[in-house]
């Protein structure tokens, strides 16, 4: 029961948080660290290689986002992407007008750029979600005015795993972008969406949408943001004019090279993977709903992100939970990896209507393709004797 690629004993199921680089992604990098290092920019040899290996990654891309080649923008990560895609659209379009729609249940990659512009004179309409977490296309719709701009939506939800219905919203944003006969940019943030869901930006029906390497078992510090052509943007990081003035800095061509690959590796295992997840997490929803009474199941039942489960525990906080299970060699979270540190409840799990003290009891366990149905059962034995042995002890009034 030992998860490859971290320490002896230790089952990992953070997935949501980082994955693992794959093997095949691993060699397919190597070249370029030491071999081939040309920059792409250079009209040489030594850096037409690069150039060269630089266009192949594009195409492996656009492939699965069945895009043309010169759509796809390289990044440093998600969040650069999401910042660059709220940033860029929304300055271009400043002229037109200033208001942002957005989701009270953002990654903080997506709601800190949008307070942002919030401070800067913007107007941000933070959308409130149903019980599952999930954004319906007809408050999107209603939250339109003749001021907006972007609306940006996430895919599938990074802490409860939601998956909300990113066609139909867009859909619902051209409708109302066509009835006012003005331009409004559809973003989504789709960092968790990847090697499980659809990312044809065709049916999807967005105009940027962002990825981040290492949550499908690629490299850190990669990330793509798919840019439709026509999309008015402006860039957020200027200098040499790389990627098609969309984003100046040299290419990591190492990383650009290891993000294709592994994208596509995932998008070509996309069922299996997805389908022996879902298994996995339908037998952990299962058992621990019948077995530590006083649980919730935060997100949505079926639809959300196969990989993922957020349970809220009355009665006992994450951390002591978080503790026990590493203790027991399992390494899970609390909610989203950027905020682990902070002892302040999720703002996720606060804006389905949860109170402080029961949000701040959360369990999320993100499973990955090496996980086994052994592990799972253990888990399973561990937590659930873990819970019950937390709630027998004695709390601590706030008065003594």
């Amino acid at each position: 029961m030992v998860s490859p690629g971290v320490s002896p004993g230790t089952i990992y199921l953070d997935h949501a948080g980082t994955t693992a680089m794959d093997p095949q992604v691993l060699e397919a990098m190597l070249p370029y660290f030491s071999q081939l290092y040309g920059n792409p920019s250079s009209v040489h040899t030594v850096g037409q290689e690069a150039r060269h290996a630089l266009d192949t990654a594009r195409e492996r891309v656009a492939k699965v986002l069945q895009c043309r080649t010169n759509e796809v923008v390289f990044t440093s990560g998600g969040t650069e992407a999401d910042n660059a895609a709220i940033h860029g659209a929304a300055t271009a379009l400043q002229e037109t007008g200033n208001h942002i729609i957005t989701s009270s249940v953002e990654h903080h990659a997506v709601l800190h750029p949008c307070q942002y512009l919030e401070n800067m004179g913007f107007e941000v309409t933070y959308l409130p979600v149903d019980d599952y977490g999930m954004v319906s296309p007809e408050s999107v719709y209603n939250a339109i005015t003749d001021r907006t701009t972007l609306v940006t939506v996430m895919y599938g939800n990074n802490e409860i795993g939601s998956i909300n219905p990113i066609s139909d919203i867009s859909a619902a944003v051209k409708r109302r972008a066509d009835e006012l006969k003005r331009t409004i940019v559809m973003h989504t943030d789709a960092v968790q969406a990847a090697g499980y869901l659809d990312l044809n930006v065709r049916t999807l029906g967005v105009d940027m949408l962002s990825l981040s390497g290492h949550k499908f078992y690629g490299p850190k510090g990669s990330g793509v943001l798919f840019v439709r052509r026509g999309t008015p943007f402006l860039p957020l990081i200027l200098g040499g004019g790389q990627e098609r003035e969309r984003r100046s800095g040299t290419e990591n061509i190492a990383a650009i090279v290891g993000l294709s690959v592994a994208l596509n590796l995932a998008d070509s295992a996309r069922a299996e993977n997805s389908a022996h997840c879902t298994m996995l997490r339908d037998r952990i929803v299962g058992r621990v709903l019948a077995e530590i009474p006083d649980t919730r199941l935060n997100g949505h039942p079926t639809l959300r992100l196969p990989n993922n489960v957020n349970f809220s525990f009355e009665g006992v906080e994450g951390e002591p939970i978080l503790l026990g299970l590493d203790m027991s060699g399992i390494a899970a979270s609390s909610g989203s990896a950027c905020s682990s540190g902070s002892l302040e409840p999720s703002h996720v799990l606060l804006a389905l209507g949860q109170t402080a003290e029961l949000a701040r009891g959360s369990l999320r366990i993100t499973l990955g393709k090496e996980n086994t149905e052994a592990e799972v059962d253990y888990l399973l034995k561990v937590l659930v004797d873990l819970v019950y042995q937390l709630r027998q002890l004695p709390t601590l009034s706030t008065a003594d």
